[in-house]
């Protein structure tokens, strides 16, 4: 047997195996993809990953594979977590297994260099796993009284009386309650992944990347922030119904692309204040 096919016979038994380990722990992902709009964007972020895979083509030909037994350890490991997972129902668990399988196989097959090689994109498929419920609700419940207080200090700014109760803004012709879905943890979520993808095409280097990605944190909730104020004061003016329906969506598709502009002109002041240095072409020899 060519050394070719026997790659593509262990890829396809590897990529077996593999579907019948994580075959239902995948279908519940997408189902929660489909479902969850906190999460929506999960269905990006496998391709994305691929292609960055792919662009790293050349230079994962130039390392040599060097096998590690350490690897076969973390897909053992990463399968106990997986069975854990399973029997304490915890999903969080079998998901992460994932991620675990995929850098135990690497590890195992090719070695370090290409696990090196490959840390972005791997790291890049944690955005497609939900945060754990115990987690979410400790970040999401801060956001609500966050955006809340946001909302009363700007309708004050604005003379609209309102009067606030927790995460509860009492104005004179109605009450709006700032939930879960309007925290900002869902705007936080996307433009978090958006601002990693987009710190990735658009600069090279290491710390513009993680400035433009940071800077989604406070970008979202500061827009939030304007949107539970804006959605308060055109309740005082216009009543209850601009609170709902299709002025609520559509409020929320325009604060995420403000936010996303803001991190867009962040990005354009980094390279104006600090521009990357290019590289002099090699002289030509005469």
């Amino acid at each position: 047997m060519t050394s070719t096919r026997k790659t593509i016979v262990a890829a396809a038994l590897i990529a077996l195996g593999f579907a019948t380990l994580y075959w239902h722990v995948l279908a519940k992902l997408v189902s929660d993809w489909y479902h969850d709009d906190n999460y929506s964007h999960g269905f990006l972020i496998v391709p994305l990953a691929l292609y960055f895979v792919w662009e790293r083509r050349e230079k994962l030909r130039k390392i040599p594979a060097a096998p590690s037994a350490l690897g076969f350890v973390v897909v053992l490991g990463s399968i106990a977590v997986l069975i854990a997972g399973i029997l304490g129902s915890e999903l969080f668990l079998t998901r992460i297994s994932i991620l675990g399988t995929l850098v135990g196989v690497t590890l195992f097959l090719w070695g370090w260099g290409y696990l090196r090689a490959l840390a972005f994109p791997l790291a890049f498929l944690l955005l497609m796993i939900p945060i754990p419920a115990i987690i979410f609700n400790q970040i999401a419940f801060p956001l609500q009284l966050l955006a809340s207080q946001f909302g009363e200090s700007a309708m004050g700014f604005a003379n609209v009386p309102v009067l606030r109760e927790g995460n509860v803004l009492i104005l004179a012709n109605t009450t709006l309650e700032v939930a879960e879905a309007c925290s900002g943890i869902r705007s936080l979520v996307s433009l978090l992944t958006l601002a990693i993808v987009l710190g990735y095409f658009s600069d090279p280097r290491g710390w513009v990347r993680t400035v433009v990605a940071l800077s989604s944190v406070p970008v979202a909730i500061v827009t939030n922030g304007f949107r539970v104020a804006g959605t308060g004061i055109a309740a005082h003016q216009f009543g209850a119904a601009a609170a709902e329906g299709f002025f609520h969506e559509f409020s929320g598709w325009l604060v995420f692309v403000s936010a996303f502009m803001l991190m867009l002109a962040l990005q354009r002041v980094i390279v104006r204040v600090a521009p990357a240095m290019v590289e002099a072409p090699a002289p030509v020899s005469v």
